[in-house]
Formats: C-alpha cells, sequence, structure tokens
C-alpha cells in the first residue's frame, strides 16, 4: 500500500464552497486500489497553510503529496509544473493578508518543479474522459505559494516524498448566470482519482509535448 495526502483548501474571496476540498472528499470515498488516502482541508492564509501541510504530512506518512486548489476560468484539470518563489496577492487571504512581492521561502530557490510525473496525471485524467493539460503557472497567491512551500519540504527534509499540485475548475454552482467553464465535483473526483493512480503507479514521466506557446 502506498501511503497518498490529499489537500483542498477551505472556501475563500466570499464564496460558500472550494471544489478542489469538494472533490478531494468524494475521491477520498473511493480510494484506488493498493493507495492508503489521507485527506486534508487548509486554510487560505499565508504561512497557516504550509504549516499545516508540512503536520499533514507527518502524521499520514505520505509518500506521495497531491495538493488540490481552485482556479477559476480554467477548462479542464491542470497538472502544475514548476512552483515559483514568490508571493504576490491580487487580493486578501482570508486573515487579511495581502503580501506584495515577497517570497514564500526567504533564501529558497527561485523556483522547484514537481516531483509527479506531470504528464503522465494529464495523459490519465484525459483517458477517463475528461479535459486536462499541464500548467506551467500556478499563480502568485495561496496555491502557488502552498506548492512552493511543499517542493521546499520534500527537498530540504523529505527528500523520499513525491508531490505537487493540481489546480481545478469551479463548479456549477459557483457559476450560476455567467459564461465561466466549470466541471461537477465528482468528475473532478474522478479525475483526481486518475491522478493519484498515475502517480503511485508512475515514476518516469511521459515523453510527450506538453509546452505551450504563451
Amino acid at each position: 500500500m502506498t501511503n497518498v495526502l490529499l489537500t483542498g483548501f477551505e472556501p475563500f474571496d466570499g464564496s460558500g464552497v472550494n471544489p478542489s476540498w469538494q472533490a478531494v472528499q468524494l475521491a477520498a470515498a473511493t480510494p484506488p486500489d493498493g493507495v492508503t488516502l489521507t485527506t486534508a482541508v487548509l486554510p487560505v492564509v499565508f504561512h497557516d497553510a504550509i504549516a499545516q501541510l508540512r503536520t499533514a504530512v507527518e502524521e499520514s506518512g505520505a509518500e506521495v503529496v497531491v495538493c488540490v486548489g481552485q482556479a477559476g476560468g480554467r477548462t479542464g484539470i491542470t497538472v502544475e509544473r514548476v512552483a515559483i518563489n514568490l508571493d504576490d496577492a491580487r487580493i486578501p487571504d482570508n486573515k487579511g493578508a495581502q503580501p506584495v512581492d515577497e517570497p514564500v521561502v526567504a533564501d529558497g530557490p527561485a523556483a522547484y518543479f514537481a516531483t509527479l510525473p506531470v504528464k503522465a496525471c494529464v495523459a490519465a485524467v484525459r483517458d477517463a474522459g475528461l479535459p486536462a493539460y499541464v500548467s506551467h503557472t500556478a499563480g502568485t497567491y495561496l496555491c502557488n505559494h502552498l506548492f512552493y512551500g511543499l517542493m521546499h519540504l520534500i527537498a530540504t527534509e523529505r527528500p523520499e516524498v513525491r508531490g505537487g499540485f493540481v489546480h481545478v475548475p469551479f463548479l456549477p454552482e459557483q457559476v450560476t448566470g455567467g459564461d465561466q467553464p466549470s466541471m461537477s465535483a465528482q468528475s473532478i473526483a474522478d479525475a483526481l482519482t486518475a491522478i493519484v493512480s498515475a502517480a503511485v503507479a508512475t515514476t518516469t514521466d511521459l515523453k510527450e509535448t506538453g509546452g505551450s506557446l504563451h
């Protein structure tokens, strides 16, 4: 059995729901064969999110960590490739903090790459009949902040752990009356299950195109 930690975020920016946490809970109800799945909901609060993630990694004994967050406006499941050492918050977090042009980790490297097989994870989601693609920017808000914090933890203290970050679209109820793309919580959960399975089974990523022009 492989110990996997799957995390989502609490709601933020006035919304009553966060698709990341709803989907994580659904995915946990039917974990893939050979996987012991632990979940955690993290606060949309700079630094507190990383601290709680650290605790969850320690308590779960996770060998694979997949953090999940909302990316409103994206049309599919996006597996993130790179985390940057920058907080530049467009809106305040849930405690009112709004860092601008600050490092996630003082004196940390400029960036980290995910250690999940990002292209294999994208392929697994597509095989499940859902839209997915590699993303080369996790933004500069809490999702990137957490992603960088995870990869810094792995690089400096937990080299035996593999980890990365997945962005998911809005839920349908978040875009009522609008023209933003959305996806059901169950479909997102199915995508996360496919990603977990691929991450556990694949140590060498696929060699196929996943780049972008812009």
